[in-house]
């Protein structure tokens, strides 16, 4: 998926990546960063601009997505 606007997507990211590192709910890296990084570009994708609405989603999305797994 193209990255939009690379500076909100990386600041988003490394808040969300932040926090979850900082509870140990981070399992496969690479599969996280992936996951966290298709979130984020989607919310933008339907017009969503505010970095913290960007990661606290992203994280409740990925909590989600690792109950369900």
């Amino acid at each position: 998926m193209l990255t939009l606007m690379p500076t909100l997507v990386e600041n988003s990211l490394q808040i969300a990546w932040d926090f979850l590192g900082g509870c140990g709910e981070i399992g496969d890296q690479q599969e996280a960063a992936e996951f966290l990084i298709r979130d984020i570009n989607v919310q933008i994708f339907k017009g969503e601009r505010r970095m913290l609405m960007l990661s606290n989603r992203a994280i409740d999305a990925y909590r989600r997505h690792r109950l369900a797994a």
